[in-house]
């Protein structure tokens, strides 16, 4: 049996593409669960898991569009399910709609997931999304999820307060300086924080910052093969690679609301609603929120610049949701079926359309919010980097050293804490 028992089950929320998804229960919802009439044979049916709960009734209604096309194969959705529970059981969904975070990593590792690389839905991805998935967990030879939704994450900002003080969008450090010190003289907050939720600073200025500086992918690939080794200070410590970005990190903080500490989530789409600030650090899940209080409000985006090159800019992305079919899976053939239905451009592109999303495949229009326009361009070219703590195991609370960072704290010491932590994890898996 594989040993993946010990693969975390976070809980789910509104923030599930970033905290993880999966819920703890033991009754799965059913959607279309009655027999298709007519047909001279009873159908296959199969579990469909969905583990973010804002999708569900999108999903529901996909899956009445499937059954009314065919029937072939009838669908239950599941979206309450331990998956580390049903995996072990060897019981797991026919097929699953996930987060690719480290809450799937252990099922990818360990060979769980079957090889979808001969499907045309595989050859039908931009292959610039390829290495994100890569990054997050792999197997040799298989091709285990594809992507269904990316999710991309900037600075957003009130395009009427700048176009009223006469400012251009930064594409450097110094301009982005230049613009919160006359957005401050003009008695205009201009970055709203939250750091009360340490999750909106680990998404925000410390993913922004880091991913703005360095080569994601290239430092995690040198801190993967130092493995137990890695140690405060050394060549590929968090240390030394990430002091320049905590550096930016103080610094911006210093240009934000001064209750930043005691203000949550909730708190700065309200506020930054309200126009109490004229910048955000909050990904595309927050502009529905914001659009409640201000469904009016002209909002744009733009990748945080952190050095003195604009060739340097990068946006935030991951994949929000992605599909994938357990190895031992019995009927692979009709979840097949159901994928591909998914993967049809008319459902996938409308999925991307209501969710703020960025399409995956390569034929996928540009995303239709007008907010997300200031992304697009870094997307197609993928300028673009996975968050540097959802690459960080989630034994690891680097939300809170993060958090600490911002409120104040020196970096030194929580970077030397993640030095250790990383090393003792390493340790545990050799």
């Amino acid at each position: 049996m594989l040993a993946i028992h010990t693969a975390r089950q976070p809980r789910p929320s509104r923030r599930s593409f970033l905290l993880g998804a999966g819920a703890l229960g033991a009754v799965g919802a059913l959607a279309g669960c009655a027999p298709a009439s007519g047909s001279s044979s009873a159908p296959t049916e199969i579990t469909f898991y969905v583990s973010k709960p804002e999708v569900i009734s999108y999903f529901d209604g996909v899956i009445d569009q499937f059954h009314r096309s065919q029937d072939r194969v009838r669908v239950v959705r599941d979206s309450t399910s331990n998956m580390s529970a049903n995996f072990v059981r060897n019981q797991p969904p026919d097929l699953g709609c996930w987060n690719y975070n480290f809450a799937v990593a252990a099922f990818v590792k360990h060979g769980a997931l079957s090889d979808l690389s001969d499907t045309a839905e595989a050859q039908s991805i931009n292959p610039a999304l390829w290495p994100l998935l890569q990054q997050t967990a792999d197997y040799p030879g298989r091709t285990s999820a594809i992507p269904y939704s990316v999710t991309a994450a900037s600075v957003i900002y009130n395009q009427d307060i700048f176009a009223q003080q006469g400012l251009s969008v930064p594409t450097t450090w110094s301009e982005l300086v230049a613009v919160c010190q006359a957005l401050r003289a003009a008695g205009i907050t201009p970055f709203y924080n939250t750091i009360k939720d340490s999750w909106t600073v680990a998404q925000g200025l410390f993913d922004y910052s880091v991913g703005g500086m360095l080569d994601v992918p290239q430092f995690f690939s040198t801190l993967n093969g130092e493995g137990a080794s890695v140690e405060p200070g050394s060549a590929a410590s968090f240390e030394v690679n990430f002091k320049d970005p905590m550096g930016r990190v103080a610094e911006l903080a210093a240009f934000a609301n001064k209750d930043a500490a005691s203000r949550g989530y909730a708190d700065g789409n309200l506020a930054f609603a309200q126009g109490k600030s004229a910048m955000y650090l909050q990904g595309p899940w927050a502009l529905n929120e914001i659009a409640k209080t201000s469904p009016t409000m002209k909002l744009g985006t733009f990748p945080l610049p952190v050095t003195e090159n604009p060739a340097d800019l990068k946006v935030r992305v991951n994949v929000d949701l992605a599909l994938w079919i357990p190895q031992v899976s019995k009927k692979k053939d009709a979840a097949r079926e159901f994928l591909s239905f998914l993967m049809r451009p008319e459902i996938n592109d409308k999925y991307n359309a209501d969710n703020n999303g960025f399409g995956v495949r390569k034929d996928a229009p540009p995303a239709v919010n007008p907010a997300l326009a200031g992304m697009q361009k870094y997307y197609d070219d993928a300028a673009f980097y996975l968050g540097a703590s959802q690459l960080i195991p989630a034994a690891i609370p680097v939300a809170s050293y993060a958090q600490s960072i911002a409120l104040g704290a020196a970096p030194e010491a929580p970077l030397q804490t993640l030095d250790a932590d990383w090393a003792r994890l390493a340790l545990r898996n050799v």
